[in-house]
């Protein structure tokens, strides 16, 4: 340096000796290193008289002055500016003076433009897909290039063969297959040797893992209108946590009252479809977004619908034609239908048939169609609709109604009467729809209008003529009409003349005691057009001609004849009796009662008493024709050989032992006595129940409801009293006081002078009064107790000043 400021001193000198005329040109720097973005300005000094001073760029061209590049000049010095450097500045810029002569001279300067370290786009984090090769962007520029090093977890990465991580010729870093355990801070590192420049920066790289989606149960059922709920769950991972949506029919679900979204920790998220119904069928989507990409999956809720009946019809039906009944249901599953006879209960499922045939079910998809040929009046009635399925069943019924010609209901035709007893001749009618009945005798309508001999009296499905015969005339053949829309049938009836029943035959005796007898017979082979109303039997004693009767209870063919004579000989006859009249008799027959004998052996049964008595039931037998006296009853205990006696009058119904004693096994024999002797004896045990603990449950049970009620109500009674005396005494009040105070009132009225006359002659008595300190004190509303001659009276100071 110092050589050559040397060399310029000896320049200038030998110029300025030698002559004025020569131009000297020179530049305050000769060769600059300048960055891109800096700004330097150079200075061209000029010895001489120039007449003029031009710069030129690299490119040998006049610069001429920018907003960037500007040129300043005065006199012999010119100022080139450079703002703003780039790259493409660079190069030797001329600065040349002329003068007059037009001869220049020039001096020069090398602008050298360099790039500092500059890290272009370099983003921070940088985000990739799980299992993709990520390439991390370190942009960086400098002139001259620079040098690239990448660090991980402060170790510089080297690429090597068969290295995931490998520093890529744009000085990028490739990560083959990045995973999650890639993710971290990296460090991109840029030097230029030439300078000594490092520059770095730190790029986080996060690698996003796409949605994982499970799903624990993936179909589910619900029953439609049955209030019931269904939870949807999904669990879903990825990095950054998954956003979980829910789909249907490509629609987002948002939440509502009956679509409720919620989420739990692990990733669970939930849709619940509250009060589940027929439309909330079908596929639902659970879907999983997240940087790393969408992840989806399907979800079906099945909706069982209970089965219900939507067609089903009432139908009529004429009586041999044929009857289609239909019935239509759905459901979810679609339910399969039946059908079941009301009459009967006899169910009809696809392809069944009746055991005649006639009655067929088909049907399939939820309908059924029950076909009867040749329709029957049994038919009638209720038909019920059953539709099923696994989850449930509905019924609905429907009725038959069936439509028919008119059917007589009586099969009695022929009538009896006599002249002038009014007969009945009734014609029961069914039919659908209802038919009009009318009589018609020998071709002649009768009038429902009543005439001296006819009457007719109508109701629903039924018609009475009433007849009245009064020659033979009136007898013979009557005919009941019917008619509705289906068709018209008539019913004949005979009237004719009525007579007495004939008589009954194989008169005999079933039964034959001392004072009884029963009379059994076969009844009429005619009764003579009437029904029988009773029949009467006549006997009487063989040596007396004075006929007894006796009637039998309604058409009964026996009768108990009693209060006969014992060993008698009767003789009986039976007749028959209807509303003509009383028929002949049969034929008599003789039998006799028995002698009189002694009662047989009584029959007896046991019943515990009350405390140490033991109560024998006795059953009457057969007496031997004469009443029993008395029942002689013996008993004793069985460790004992003596027995006890008791009578017992033959009237009473039963024998009371006591006193036993306890917990005894009794013997008994029983004999009946009558005035012919006495009965075959009947024996009888018992044994006595334990000695009873006498408690007060025993004692109250042993007392009825009322004596029970009397005691509480009498306690209660003499409570109330013993509070009233009480109040009496110690406070003066009370219904005693109330009554006291109106007697004593009463009387004071009435001797009102007697008590001012006695009142000279009271003693007064004041009673002295105790202080807190056990001090007597007087008062003035002492007490006073004024001592009269009969009555006293007890005041206080109140009651003297009043």
């Amino acid at each position: 340096m110092l050589k050559k400021m040397i060399a310029k001193l000896v320049l200038f000198g030998l110029l300025v000796c030698g002559s004025q005329a020569v131009l000297q040109v020179s530049i305050s720097l000769n060769k600059v290193e300048l960055s891109v973005g800096e700004s330097k300005f150079f200075t061209c000094t000029v010895i001489g008289e120039p007449v003029s001073l031009t710069w030129y760029s690299p490119q040998g061209e006049p610069i001429v002055s920018t907003q960037r590049v500007v040129l300043h000049t005065e006199g012999v010095r010119s100022r080139l500016t450079i703002y703003n450097a780039i790259v493409e500045d660079a190069g030797i810029y001329r600065c040349q003076a002329k003068d007059a002569k037009g001869q220049s001279q020039e001096a020069t300067v090398v602008l050298e433009i360099y790039q500092k370290l500059t890290f272009r786009s370099v983003q921070t984090p940088q985000e990739f897909r799980q299992s993709e090769d990520a390439e991390v962007v370190c942009d960086v520029i400098s002139s001259p290039v620079p040098a690239v090093s990448w660090f991980y977890k402060n170790k510089e990465i080297l690429s090597e063969p068969n290295n995931r991580f490998q520093v890529l010729p744009n000085n990028n870093l490739q990560i083959m297959r990045v995973g999650k355990s890639d993710e971290g801070e990296y460090r991109c590192e840029a030097r230029v040797e030439a300078r000594g420049e490092i520059d770095f920066r730190n790029i986080a790289v996060v690698v996003n893992v796409p949605p994982v989606l499970s799903v624990p149960q993936q179909s589910f059922n619900a029953t439609a209108d049955a209030e019931e709920s269904v939870t949807f769950t999904c669990i879903t991972s990825g990095s950054p946590d998954p956003e979980v949506t829910w789909h249907r029919k490509g629609q987002q679900i948002e939440s509502s009252d009956q679509h409720v979204l919620g989420s739990l920790e692990g990733g669970r998220s939930m849709l619940t479809v509250r009060s589940v119904g027929k439309g909330d069928g079908g596929p639902y989507t659970c879907r999983a977004t997240n940087k790393a990409g969408v992840l989806e999956s399907q979800l079906v809720l099945k909706v069982f619908v209970q089965p219900h009946i939507t067609q089903l019809r009432n139908v009529t039906a004429v009586e041999g034609s044929a009857a289609l009944i239909s019935c239509s249901a759905e459901g979810e599953p679609l339910p399969e239908v039946s059908w079941r006879r009301g009459s009967d209960g006899q169910s009809f499922s696809d392809g069944d048939k009746s055991a005649d045939g006639r009655v067929e079910a088909r049907g399939r998809n939820g309908k059924s169609m029950l076909t009867i040929n040749g329709v029957r009046l049994t038919d009638l009635g209720r038909f019920d609709c059953e539709a099923h399925s696994r989850i449930g069943e509905h019924q609905k019924s429907m009725y038959l109604d069936i439509e028919y010609a008119p059917k007589f209901q009586n099969n009695h035709t022929i009538f009896y009467s006599w002249e002038g007893n009014p007969v009945n001749i009734s014609c029961e009618v069914m039919s659908n729809p209802p038919a009009t009945i009318l009589w018609r005798r020998e071709r002649y309508t009768i009038s429902s209008e009543p005439t001296a001999n006819t009457r007719v009296h109508s109701g629903p499905g039924r018609s009475q003529l009433e007849v009245t015969p009064m020659s033979e005339r009136d007898f013979g053949r009557y005919n009941c009409t019917a008619r509705n829309n289906i068709g018209a049938r008539y019913q004949e009836f005979i009237l004719a003349q009525a007579d007495v029943p004939s008589n009954p035959y194989s008169v005999r005796l079933t039964a034959v005691a001392q004072r009884i007898a029963t009379v059994a017979f076969m009844t009429p082979d005619s009764h003579g057009g009437v029904p029988i109303g009773h029949y009467v039997v006549n006997y009487k004693e063989s040596s007396n001609q004075q006929w007894r009767s006796a009637k039998s209870h309604g058409v009964q063919s026996t009768v108990m004849l009693s209060s006969l004579e014992p060993n008698t000989t009767y003789v009986v006859r039976v007749a028959a009796v209807n509303g003509k009249g009383q028929g002949e008799y049969s034929h008599t027959e003789t039998f006799q009662t028995l002698p009189i004998r002694e009662p047989s052996p009584p029959t007896v049964h046991g019943q515990r008493g009350v405390g140490k008595a033991y109560r024998l039931g006795l059953i009457k037998q057969d007496d031997g024709g004469m009443p029993i006296v008395e029942y002689i009853v013996k008993y004793k205990p069985d460790k004992d050989d003596q027995w006890m006696t008791k009578l017992v009058p033959g009237v009473h119904e039963f024998a009371l032992l006591q006193p036993l004693q306890w917990n005894t096994r009794y013997s008994v024999e029983i004999t009946a006595r009558n005035i012919k002797g006495l009965s075959e004896p009947t024996y009888f045990q018992f044994l006595m129940p334990q000695k009873p603990d006498i408690t007060a449950d025993s004692l109250f049970s042993s007392l009825g409801l009322g004596t029970v009620v009397g005691l509480g109500v009498a306690a209660l009674l003499l409570l109330l009293v013993l509070v009233d005396v009480s109040c009496f005494f110690l406070r003066q009040c009370g219904l005693l006081m109330c009554l006291t105070r109106r007697l004593c009132s009463r009387k004071s009225a009435t001797s009102a002078k007697g008590k001012e006359l006695e009142e000279g002659k009271a003693a007064y008595l004041k009673l002295p009064l105790k202080e807190e300190n056990g001090k007597e004190v007087l008062k003035p509303d002492t007490i006073e107790i004024k001592v009269r001659g009969e009555n006293s009276h007890h005041t206080n100071a109140g009651d003297s000043k009043a």
